[in-house]
């Protein structure tokens, strides 16, 4: 077995066995309390009576994290054309989120857990390469801040359409909000 092999052998692993468990779908979504790349402050609250789509990933501008918010950047108005808001989470800080952000024309609020505490109260902190990560897995949560859909095996090419479908049949069999 070559090196390369063992090695993603063994960070496969150690993504398994660091993460805790997610909370599970029909559950009340964990809060968080984060800064934006624009620095101000976000909380679950905020998006309260709204679909929220709260999406980790591991790092700005890496390939696949690029990738996936370009696509949420690219089909950011059928989101909104359904009510729904687009959330990204990472460990990186405000400043790199302002970079990425900026290079990408990112139109939607990408939150720094530079403590990575959000990202252990969803399940998807993991330590990757000597360093901690979130990984990349994303949620669904409705208006009333219950999570209906938890995405654990992301492909950042084609998560945002499998999100729109499941919004868009989500929506259609879900009561409207009250209040």
């Amino acid at each position: 077995m070559n090196r390369y092999v063992l090695g993603l052998i063994l960070a496969v692993i150690a993504l398994a066995a660091c993460a805790g468990d997610p909370p599970a779908v029909g559950s009340a979504a964990p809060g968080f309390n984060l800064q934006d790349q624009n620095g101000e402050w976000h909380k679950l609250s905020d998006y309260s009576g709204t679909w929220l789509v709260v999406y980790f990933y591991p790092k700005d501008d890496t390939p696949g994290c690029t990738t996936e918010a370009c696509s949420f950047r690219d089909n950011i108005y059928a989101f909104q054309g359904m009510g729904a808001e687009v959330v990204g989470i990472s460990l990186d800080d405000v400043d790199s989120h302002k970079e990425f952000s900026t290079k990408y024309k990112l139109p939607f609020t990408i939150l720094a857990d530079v403590g990575g505490k959000a990202a252990e109260a969803y399940g998807v902190l993991t330590d990757y390469k000597l360093m901690k990560i979130a990984s990349r897995q994303s949620f669904l949560v409705n208006p009333e801040g219950i999570i209906v859909k938890h995405y654990d095996q992301v492909a950042p090419d084609t998560h945002t359409a499998q999100v729109l479908a499941d919004l868009q049949a989500l929506m259609a069999t879900e009561p409207p909000a009250s209040g």
